[in-house]
This record gives structure tokens, C-alpha cells and sequence, in this order.
């Protein structure tokens, strides 16, 4: 398998197996008009298999997308073929407009202009709450 390097953009690395498709989804790549490689199931020493992404355009990355998905996820940052920063994620406190509220009586239901929000209530258990009508986010 052969996986070009980039010149400017991101790799987005330490994913856990299976979790690539999902970020790639939530981040919208699939609407980019750049290179875009996902490899999945790569062998790890630190994890056992992991899933990598490599976005080779320097476009905005939402890393609260990525640390819901993945807290333990890195992302490279790629400028003139060397890397040039590193961020290492965690769970964000707040999500907005990342997952959708469920319950039909929420006002997000009824208005759509209302961002959804919701606030980590629970590190431990990786619970979100839905900041108008407390909901439980199914993750």
C-alpha cells in the first residue's frame, strides 16, 4: 500500500480501530475537494490497531468532533511537508451542533435555528447532556 505524504494539512493519528469512518462522516470530508486518505486497522505497538486520517488541504478541523469521537486521538499539523504542531485532545466540556437532541419535546425540535448544545456532565462515563431539556446524548 502505497499512502503519499502531504505538504499542508493535517494527520490526524492514534484513532481507535474502527473509529475512522465515523470522524470522517462527522467532519464533513467527504465534501472536500482534496486529498483525503483513511486507513484503517494499522498496526500499533501503543494500541493494538488504530485508524488514521490524512487531510491533505489546510482547511478549518473542528477538534471538538474529533475528542467526542476520540479523546485520545492526536492531530499532526502538516505545513511545507514537516510537522509543525501537535494537539493532543480531550473530551470537550461543551458540543454544539455536533449531535442532535432526540427528545420530541425539546425546543430544538420545534425551533430550527436553535443550536444544539450540549455540556459533558459525566467524564468518566462520557455522558453529554442536552442543555435545554437535559437529555442523555445517544452516542
Amino acid at each position: 500500500m502505497n499512502i503519499d505524504s502531504i505538504n499542508n494539512g493535517y494527520v490526524i493519528d492514534h484513532i481507535s480501530a474502527g473509529r475512522g469512518m465515523q470522524l470522517y462522516e462527522l467532519l464533513g470530508l467527504d465534501k472536500l475537494d482534496c486529498s483525503v486518505a483513511i486507513i484503517k486497522n494499522v498496526t500499533s505497538k501503543k494500541m493494538g490497531k488504530k485508524d488514521i486520517i490524512k487531510i491533505d488541504d489546510n482547511i478549518p478541523v473542528n477538534l471538538d468532533v474529533i475528542g467526542f469521537v476520540d479523546p485520545g486521538a492526536t492531530v499532526n499539523i502538516i505545513k511545507d511537508g514537516k510537522l509543525v504542531g501537535k494537539e493532543k485532545l480531550k473530551l470537550p466540556e461543551t458540543l454544539t451542533d455536533i449531535i442532535k437532541c432526540k427528545n420530541p419535546r425539546c425546543i430544538t425540535s420545534v425551533e430550527q435555528e436553535i443550536k444544539h448544545i450540549f455540556r459533558l456532565t459525566d467524564e468518566k462515563n462520557k455522558i453529554y447532556r442536552c442543555v435545554y431539556c437535559e437529555t442523555k446524548a445517544n452516542i
